[in-house]
C-alpha cells in the first residue's frame, strides 16, 4: 500500500507541475505580448486622438478579453485562484486514470487467477494476488489470508478491504468537493476587495475618475467568475467521481467474493474425494491456508 501512495502521489505532483508550467508559459506569453506593442498602440492613440470625433476614429481600441481578465486578477488573487485550479486539473486527470474499470477490475487478472485456481495452484494464486496493485486484488489478498478460518470469515475480511481502499480513494474525490467549495469563497473575497477598492476611489474627495472605479469593479466581477469557474466543474466532478468509486466498489466486492468462493470449493472437492482417511479428520485438515500455500491441497496436486 505505501508503494502505491507514493506512486500515486509522484503522479499528482508530476501533473500539478506541467499544469503550473502551462498556465506559467501561458501568462507570459500574455505579459510579454502588450509590452512589445505597446509603442504602436500609443501612436496610434495619439492620431486617432489628434482626428476629429465621430466615425470609425472615435471608437476606443478593443481590449482582448483573455488579456482583461489576467489583468483585473491582480498578483494576488491571480496566482492563488491558478494553483487551485491547478491542483483541480490534476486531481480529475489522476482520478480518471484510476477510477477505470479496466485498473481496478483487470480481465486478463480474473481470468488468469481462476484458471490458477481451477488447476489447484493455491500458492501460485496467493502470489498473483498479493503482486497485483488492482482492487480486486488487494480485496482478493486479504481474503485469502483468512481463507483458512472458513469462507464467511474471508469474505469479512475481504469486504473490511474493500472499505479500506475506497476510503483512500475517496480522499482526492473529498478535494474535488473541498475545491468546488472554496471557489465561490475566494470569488467573494476577491468582490469584496474590488469593491473596498473602488468605494476608497469614491471616497476619495476628488472627483471620481470613471476609469479609476472600472479597475476596481472589473477586478470584483472578474474574481468572482473565476471563483465559479473553478467552482462548477470541481463539483461535478466530485459527483460524478463519487458515483463511479462506489460503483467500482460493489463490483470488486463482488467479484473478489466469487473467487473466493470458487478457490474454497475448489479446494475442498478434489481432498472429500480422494481422501481415504474419515470425513471428520478429512474435513478438519482441508481448509485452504493461502499464506502457508494451501498446503493442505498439495498431496492433491
Amino acid at each position: 500500500m505505501g508503494v502505491f501512495l507514493r506512486r500515486r502521489r509522484g503522479q499528482l505532483v508530476g501533473i500539478a507541475v506541467a499544469c503550473f508550467l502551462a498556465v506559467f508559459v501561458l501568462g507570459l506569453a500574455g505579459r510579454l505580448g502588450p509590452t512589445a506593442r505597446a509603442a504602436p498602440e500609443d501612436e496610434k492613440a495619439a492620431d486617432k486622438a489628434e482626428q476629429p470625433a465621430g466615425g470609425d476614429a472615435a471608437r476606443p481600441a478593443e481590449k482582448n478579453i483573455v488579456m482583461h481578465i489576467l489583468s483585473s486578477a491582480g498578483w494576488v488573487f491571480g496566482p492563488l485562484l491558478g494553483i487551485v485550479s491547478i491542483i483541480m486539473v490534476a486531481l480529475v486527470v489522476l482520478l480518471a486514470m484510476d477510477l477505470r474499470m479496466a485498473v481496478c477490475i483487470p480481465p486478463y487478472f480474473v481470468e488468469e487467477f481462476t484458471d490458477t485456481v481451477n488447476k489447484r495452484r493455491f500458492k501460485e494464486a496467493f502470489e498473483m494476488a498479493r503482486n497485483d496493485n488492482s482492487f480486486v486484488g488487494k480485496v482478493l489478498t486479504a481474503g485469502m489470508g483468512r481463507l483458512q478460518y472458513g469462507l464467511e470469515d474471508a469474505r469479512e475480511a475481504a469486504l473490511n478491504t474493500v472499505e479500506s481502499v475506497k476510503a483512500s480513494k475517496d480522499h482526492l474525490v473529498t478535494y474535488l468537493a473541498t475545491i468546488g467549495t472554496l471557489g465561490p469563497m475566494l470569488g467573494l473575497v476577491g468582490t469584496v476587495f474590488g469593491m473596498i477598492r473602488t468605494f476608497m476611489v469614491m471616497g476619495s474627495g476628488k472627483t471620481p475618475n470613471p476609469g479609476e472605479l472600472a479597475v476596481g469593479i472589473s477586478q470584483a466581477l472578474v474574481i468572482t467568475l473565476l471563483g465559479i469557474g473553478i467552482s462548477i466543474p470541481a463539483i461535478f466532478c466530485h459527483a460524478f467521481f463519487r458515483n463511479r468509486l462506489i460503483q467500482l466498489s460493489m463490483d470488486s466486492a463482488n467479484i473478489a467474493d466469487d473467487l473466493l468462493t470458487q478457490m474454497y470449493h475448489n479446494s475442498r472437492k478434489p481432498a472429500a474425494a480422494t481422501d481415504a482417511r474419515p470425513a471428520a479428520t478429512a474435513t478438519a485438515t482441508t481448509p485452504v491456508d493461502a499464506r502457508a500455500g494451501a498446503a493442505a491441497v498439495k498431496p492433491a496436486q
